[in-house]
């Protein structure tokens, strides 16, 4: 298997020959992917490889046995950052047996990171289906306490495209959120499907918020029209690359693979999508977009 600089250096040399003298030095980390019992975990240090990317910060769903996972992310430290999953029937219907296998993973010192929390989580076709928890929820509150404790960013899944006409409430939930822990951060993942000038507002009230790039590539916005997309024609779009000029400590890379076939060549080349698009951008930028924002808030190792 090549390196993952040599790995980085073909990508560049594919999509930008001309720009090819940081960009392969370019880290990549996946703020956030996740794997189930359909994954086959021997992929997934080798599609990282391929696509160039350091580490992720991995979660687990579906009937994966938790035992199978540990073992698995173990065997990798140096590329798998484990977190604690939530999603759950238990954290869903705020069961007993939800507080009890949450605190068990946060006493095991193998967890690093907390998995996405499902607030408003739309219908998706047959796989997945509607959720909803709100914001100010005991269970929500319980895996923030933890978050608290452990010095991680609390990531919440809110899809504000497709909550419509509950938008306003739930904004004024996770406000108060961000408002009552004004030193803890706080992330939404898939930009929480809100546009540059909801984001820039978002940014510029509240210091503790940051948004996480899943699901806002072309890759997706042809079958979810709600996704945000942050391209056109193979580069960011000029709003997006403003603001991440602007605040660059305020966006998190993640590729977020769910199903078995998203831990392949949709993978791989997203990844390459956001590594030209990221040329575009001051180095320091791209950087702090890339991995600097994930290794500081999360704590990680410098990726090489």
């Amino acid at each position: 298997m090549p390196s993952l600089r040599l790995c980085s250096l073909f990508i560049c040399l594919m999509l930008a020959p001309g720009k090819t003298a940081w960009c392969s030095q370019l880290p990549i980390i996946d703020a956030h992917s996740q794997v189930n019992h359909q994954v086959q975990l021997d992929r997934v240090i080798p599609v990282l490889d391929k696509a160039g990317v350091s580490r992720t910060i991995l979660s687990f769903r579906g009937k994966i046995k938790e035992k199978t996972f540990l073992s698995f992310v173990t065997q990798h430290p140096e590329r798998i950052t484990p977190s604690i999953r939530t999603k759950s029937l238990k954290y869903e219907k705020n069961t007993p047996e939800y507080y009890t296998q949450l605190q068990k993973r946060l006493d095991n010192p193998t967890f690093q990171a907390m998995a996405e929390l499902i607030l408003w989580h739309s219908a998706k076709g047959d796989r997945a289906g509607k959720r909803v928890v709100e914001p100010d929820a005991p269970q929500v509150q319980a895996a923030l306490d933890g978050a608290l404790r452990k010095g991680w960013p609390l990531v919440m899944h809110i899809e504000f495209a497709d909550a419509r006409h509950d938008k306003k409430p739930f904004m004024v939930k996770m406000t108060q959120l961000l408002s009552s822990y004004p030193d803890h951060p706080f992330a939404l993942i898939h930009m929480g499907q809100l546009p540059p000038d909801e984001v820039q507002r978002l940014i510029e009230a509240y210091s503790n918020l940051f948004f996480i790039t899943s699901k806002a590539s072309p890759f997706f916005i042809d079958s979810k029209p709600q996704w945000i997309n942050m391209f056109s024609n193979g580069k960011l779009k000029p709003a997006w690359q403003e603001l991440m000029k602007a605040h660059p400590d305020r966006f998190i890379l993640a590729l977020d693979a769910v199903w078995a076939e998203d831990w392949g060549t949709r993978y791989i080349e997203e990844a390459a999508l956001w590594r030209s698009a990221l040329q575009e951008l001051p180095e320091d930028v791209a950087h702090a977009v890339a991995h600097k924002n994930a290794e500081q808030l999360w704590h990680l190792p410098s990726a090489q």
